[in-house]
């Protein structure tokens, strides 16, 4: 099994409507470890680490977020496994 992480920040209108509850839903879901928070620029940042196949279906997710959300932007930075347990609101 093919481990990656990744820091995943998104813009557009992303808090105030579910994004990092959704996020934590979806997440839990796929198995994957990391967290989950609102920036004070108004994006929010995601930091996503597991199995390659799992991390990418949250990357997908991500760009879509809740159907409360419209995600203008989102940035994708591959990163060193923090080994972090479970998934996070922060």
């Amino acid at each position: 099994m093919t481990q990656r992480a990744v820091r995943v920040v998104v813009s557009g209108r992303v808090q105030g409507v579910g994004f990092r509850w959704s996020a934590l839903d979806r997440a839990q879901a796929l198995g994957v470890d990391g967290w989950v928070r609102n920036l004070d620029d108004g994006s929010v940042e995601a930091w996503v680490e597991g199995d390659a196949h799992a991390v990418a279906q949250m990357i997908d997710w991500l760009r879509e977020g809740p159907a409360w959300a419209d995600v203008h932007r989102y940035q994708v930075s591959e990163q060193a496994p923090l080994n972090i347990n479970g998934f996070h609101v922060r």
